[in-house]
């Protein structure tokens, strides 16, 4: 096994073991995600309105 697959295996193993050992604070931390996604979406669609 190279390297990168290692990598990733162990990314997993140690997001599962997050969602396992916190869920509360991984479903937490995946609203904050998404809120920061949707607040750069609507400042770009903000931009792009100003534009025209």
């Amino acid at each position: 096994m190279n390297l990168k697959k290692i990598l990733t295996f162990a990314g997993i193993a140690l997001l599962l073991f997050f969602l396992i050992a916190e869920p509360q604070q991984a479903a937490q931390l995946v609203q904050n995600i998404l809120n920061s996604l949707r607040t750069a979406a609507e400042a770009l669609i903000t931009f792009v309105r100003q534009l025209f």
